[in-house]
C-alpha cells in the first residue's frame, strides 16, 4: 500500500459502472490502486437498453488507465443467477471482496407527475431497478465479505436528507437506498463491515452534458441559462468521496450514515478531477438568500429551484431560519 495508491491489492465491485455517479467511481477506485470489477448491462455486443452509448468495457478501460485494474463482466443484477454466477466469480477468482458499490438508480424510468397521475407499472419497475437490485446484490455478496471478516458497501442515493425529492417512486426509491446502508450498518456492525450511503451533489454525468447541448470540455456555457450548473461536480468527484472512505481505516465510524461528496471533499481534502471542490448545500443556501433578499423569484427556473430546494431544507432542522424566510416570502 502506498499514499498514491492506498487500496493496492483491494477488490471493488461497482454495480451500475456503466456510466454516470458509477463510471466515476469505478474511475477512483482505480486512481487508488483497486481491481475493479465493472457491472451493468450495456456492453459492446449488447446496446444499452436505454439507448445510451455507454458501455461496461469502456469503463473497465478507463479504470485501467487510471493505473488500477479494470475488468467488465456484463451482469443484470435484477436476476439472482446472474448475480450469484458474478460473486462465484469474484471469489474464485480474487478470493475477496473489499467493497461493493450499489450504483443502479433507474433514474430514465422516474415519472414526473403527482403520484396519482404517475404509471404504475414504471413506477414499481423503477423500484425493482434502484432497490430490488441493490438487495440482491448487497445479500449475494455479504457471505464472502463475512467470511473474510472485513468490507465496505456503498449505496449510491440522491440526497442527504429526509426532504422530498420531487417524485413519488423517485422520492421512495432513493431514500430506501439510504435506508438499506441504515439497516445493513445495524447487522454487521459486529462483523466487522461498515455500511454507508452517498451522494453526489449535480451530477454532471453523460446524460446531462447531452440533455444540456455540452461537452465536459465546455460545460460551463451551460452554467449561464441552467440554475445550479456552476456548481455542478463531474462522476469523479463522488468517485473520489467513494474512494477516500475505503481508504479511511477509521470507516466504522461512520457506518449507518449518509454523507455528501461536498462535505467528504472538505474532510478528506480532494478535489474534482478538474481542480474545483464543488460544495452545493453552500451554493444552495446562498442562492436563496440571494433570490430573497430581491424579493424573490425572477423567473419560473428560479420559482422551481427555491420550491424543490424548500422541500429538502425543510426536513433538516439547520435550516430552520432560512425556512422561515421562504415561507415568509410566500404569504401574501
Amino acid at each position: 500500500m502506498t499514499a498514491k495508491r492506498p487500496l493496492h491489492n483491494k477488490t471493488a465491485l461497482v454495480a451500475g459502472a456503466t456510466r454516470g455517479a458509477g463510471r466515476g467511481i469505478a474511475r477512483m477506485l482505480g486512481e487508488a490502486g483497486a481491481t475493479v470489477i465493472c457491472t451493468g448491462r450495456s456492453t459492446r455486443e449488447n446496446a444499452s437498453p436505454i439507448g445510451r452509448p455507454e458501455t461496461i468495457e469502456e469503463t473497465a478501460e478507463l479504470v485501467t488507465a487510471e493505473g488500477g485494474t479494470g475488468l467488465a463482466i456484463r451482469t443484470d443484477h435484477s436476476k439472482i443467477d446472474q448475480v450469484g454466477a458474478l460473486l462465484d466469480r469474484v471469489k474464485r477468482d480474487f478470493g475477496r471482496l473489499d467493497i461493493l458499490v450499489n450504483d443502479i438508480g433507474g433514474e430514465g424510468l422516474s415519472d414526473w407527475k403527482p403520484a396519482w397521475e404517475t404509471d404504475l407499472e414504471q413506477g414499481l419497475e423503477l423500484l425493482d431497478t434502484a432497490v430490488r437490485t441493490h438487495m440482491i446484490t448487497a445479500r449475494l455478496a455479504l457471505p464472502l465479505m463475512i467470511e473474510q471478516g472485513t468490507g465496505l458497501i456503498v449505496e449510491i442515493t440522491d440526497g442527504d436528507h429526509a426532504g422530498y425529492r420531487g417524485s413519488f417512486f423517485y422520492d421512495l426509491a432513493k431514500n430506501q437506498s439510504i435506508r438499506l446502508a441504515f439497516a445493513l450498518a445495524a447487522e454487521l456492525k459486529p462483523k466487522g463491515i461498515a455500511s454507508v450511503a452517498v451522494t453526489p451533489g449535480f451530477l454532471r454525468s453523460e446524460a446531462m452534458l447531452d440533455l444540456l447541448g455540452v461537452t465536459e470540455a465546455n460545460w460551463q456555457d451551460a452554467a449561464k441559462k441552467e440554475m445550479g450548473f456552476s456548481e455542478s461536480e463531474t462522476p469523479c468527484y463522488v468517485g473520489r468521496a467513494v474512494a477516500a472512505l475505503a481508504a479511511d481505516p477509521k470507516v466504522m465510524e461512520k457506518t449507518g450514515g449518509v454523507y455528501a461528496s461536498w462535505e467528504l471533499a472538505k474532510e478528506y481534502g480532494f478535489t474534482d478531477i478538474d481542480g474545483r471542490q464543488p460544495d452545493w448545500w453552500t451554493y444552495v443556501r446562498t442562492s436563496i438568500h440571494k433570490i430573497l433578499d430581491r424579493g424573490g423569484p425572477d423567473d419560473d427556473n428560479e420559482r422551481y429551484w427555491v420550491n424543490a430546494w424548500f422541500s429538502q431544507l425543510k426536513a433538516d432542522p439547520r435550516f430552520d431560519d432560512l425556512c422561515r424566510r421562504i415561507e415568509d416570502a410566500r404569504r401574501p
